[in-house]
This record gives C-alpha cells, structure tokens and sequence, in this order.
C-alpha cells in the first residue's frame, strides 16, 4: 500500500503546486482595476496603485497591463469630450470641458499605470 501512495505522488499527471490555473484577461484586468479604484478612492495615489498592482497581476502580461489602464481611460475621455459638447451646444466650450476632464483622467491613470506595469512584471 506504501508503493501504491509513492507511485501515486509520483506520476507525471499531477500539476505543479506552482503552476496558476488562469492567467486572467484584459476583461478581468480591467474589472479588477475598477472595482479596486472605486473601493480605494479614499487613498489617493496607494488606491490607484494597488488597483493597477492587482489589475496588471490579473493580466498576465505587461502589454495587457498596459492596455487594460489606457483603454477604458481612452474611452473616458472621448465619451467625456461628447457629453460636454452636446451638454453645452457650443464644440468649443465643449472641447474645455473635455479637456478638462481628460486631465483629470490623466491625473488618476499614472499610478494606476505604475502599479499596473508592477504587477504585470510581478505576474
């Protein structure tokens, strides 16, 4: 019975006790680095950090990281430019406002990219 338990342990078809099941995704990333910068807002710049850090750890790569941080930030702005343009019914005034907010996206993207370039090196 003994060989029977060490020819068990033994046997190629078990997985390494360090190998990860899932890799994560850009979805995943990008659910993570949300639901971690809406919970964390009241530590400024460590909140976006350590949502970058567990978001880029969750995507496996930096690349991915990297795109799951600037995509939605990307959209953001865009779709901020619009709203205030058609809020406003002037381009102009809409263009400032935009503007505006694209550097307050700006503003919460650079350590949220930090942490999550981190954390993609770290995955």
């Amino acid at each position: 019975m003994a060989d029977q338990i060490r020819d068990s342990a033994k046997s190629p078809s078990a997985a390494p006790p360090t190998a990860r099941a899932d890799k994560g995704g850009l979805a995943t990333a990008m659910v993570w680095m949300l639901v971690l910068s809406l919970l964390l807002f009241w530590l400024p710049v460590l909140g976006m950090f350590i949502a970058g850090l567990i978001g880029g750890r969750k995507a496996g790569s930096v690349g991915t990281a990297i795109t799951a941080v600037l995509l939605p930030a990307l959209v953001v702005a865009v779709v901020m430019f619009f709203m205030a343009t058609a809020l406003t019914g002037m381009p102009v005034l809409g263009a400032i406002a935009g503007f505006g907010a694209g550097v307050l996206v700006v503003a919460n993207v650079v350590p949220l990219l930090v942490g999550a370039v981190v954390g993609g090196i770290l995955a």
